[in-house]
């Protein structure tokens, strides 16, 4: 089939998210996790190819690097048309990495102009004059201001984004793109005749969504939330370049034991992990005993446990909580050892029985499937908008995963999950 999208994910909750919203066109979508090692044919890949980093928080270079290594593979495969995929809270540092990313992806493609936007109204996620909103709180006054690794305490997207790229940042606000797509297309314009190649633009809802991808579907590079990419397939149909196919693919039934692994701190995760830790045997880890005395004491519980039984392992704490940790630990070996520990779980977990995985965090995701040694996952149905059950095959045995963005989802997320595979 024809690739009409190659895309590159910044972390794996993201990639997921990306995977589930483009599979609701009914094309085919293929994720693949960490830098694909082979090489596939033109005729051999999906419509839409997406490559899941791990480089949200790696410094610059690496991220730049991974992302250039996934670009040349997406432009092997037969892909001209290309999606950078960051989270719709815009998480970064001052330093990167989704502008040095972008610059880098503009220059490999020809691009002399690209758009940003994060905005996923239906999950809160929201660009007015710039700013970015979640729910009805600015960013920079929303929970995101206390994230332990990408704390987010501006809400405006030029100022965030300006000391990240090459060149000024110009702003297509709401009061274009409420005109329509020939409206954005005259203002994209305008600001390329001023020399301006990175242009934030506001959506505060999923019509606004449409008009900024009827106006940029044909560029070769567009950047953002996975909102805004879940718009192009129907433009891609609409001009011809693909049909969709009536072909439905059968999910498999999955039996094995269940377990959620939460490495993620957010708000919702805590009200997520609260809600399910009353109804299943449950585990708190304390990085800092993980770090003096690793994750010993947390396998042996879990080896301990019925392997049928539902089971909860999480280091989700209150933000004053992670803050001691990072004093003490410093930030990036208290999250190091959280990953470290959860990933060497969920590789117990799998050889105990278990093959019902849910993962809460973009970094505890990314470390745990790197560990299980999942390369490629199957989309299937959504838990919730942008939270997709994948399936995957380690060992010669169909195992499913749902990775989940740390603020993704209601409180009954967990619940939910394991309801929505059984459903499947």
């Amino acid at each position: 089939m024809t690739l009409l999208l190659g895309c590159i994910a910044d972390d794996f909750t993201g990639a997921t998210d990306l995977a589930a919203l483009l599979a609701r066109s009914g094309l085919p979508v293929s994720l693949r996790i960490g830098i694909p090692q082979d090489r596939r044919h033109p005729n051999e890949t999906a419509a839409f190819e997406v490559i899941a980093l791990k480089c949200r928080t790696s410094p610059v270079d690496t991220a730049v690097n991974q992302a250039h290594q996934a670009l040349t593979w997406l432009k092997e495969a037969g892909a001209s048309r290309f999606f950078w995929k960051y989270c719709s809270t815009f998480d970064s540092t001052a330093e990167g990495n989704i502008g040095p990313v972008a610059d880098m992806l503009m220059a490999e493609t020809g691009a002399t102009q690209t758009i940003y936007c994060p905005a996923f109204p239906e999950n809160g996620r929201s660009i007015f004059i710039g700013h970015l909103f979640v729910g009805e709180q600015l960013l920079s006054e929303s929970p995101m201001k206390d994230h332990p690794l990408t704390p987010m305490r501006d809400s405006s997207l030029v100022r965030l984004l300006t000391p990240q790229v090459n060149g000024a940042v110009g702003l297509a606000n709401h009061n274009i793109v409420s005109k329509g797509a020939e409206s954005l297309r005259a203002k994209l314009a305008q600001l390329g005749n001023d020399g301006i190649r990175h242009v934030i633009v506001d959506a505060v809802s999923d019509d606004d969504l449409r008009t900024i991808a009827a106006a940029s579907f044909d560029m070769p590079l567009v950047t953002g939330g996975s909102a805004i990419a879940g718009q192009l397939p129907q433009f891609y149909m609409e001009q011809g370049l693909v049909s969709l196919s009536e072909h439905r693919q059968a999910l498999p039934k999955i039996t094995g034991g269940s377990i959620v692994l939460s490495g993620s701190c957010s708000a919702m995760t805590r009200k997520q992990v609260a809600n399910y830790a009353g109804k299943v045997t449950s585990l708190r880890l304390d990085p800092i005993a993980l770090a003096e005395e690793g994750p010993g004491t947390a396998l042996e519980w879990l080896r301990q446990q019925s392997p049928d039984a539902p089971k909860l392992i999480y280091a989700t704490a209150e933000p004053n909580e992670v803050r001691q940790a990072q004093e003490r630990l410093g930030r990036d070996k208290a999250g190091k050892v959280v990953e470290d520990a959860l990933s060497e779980i969920a590789r117990t977990a799998f050889d105990c029985g278990t093959r019902r995985f849910v993962v809460a965090g973009g970094e505890t995701s990314g470390a745990i499937t790197q560990t299980l040694g999942a390369a490629h996952l199957t989309i299937g149905p959504e838990i919730a908008p942008g939270v997709p059950w994948t399936f995957t095959t380690l060992g010669g045995e169909t195992v499913a995963l749902a990775l989940k963005s740390g603020n993704f989802g209601k409180e009954t997320f967990f619940t939910d999950a394991f309801d929505r595979l059984e459903t499947a």
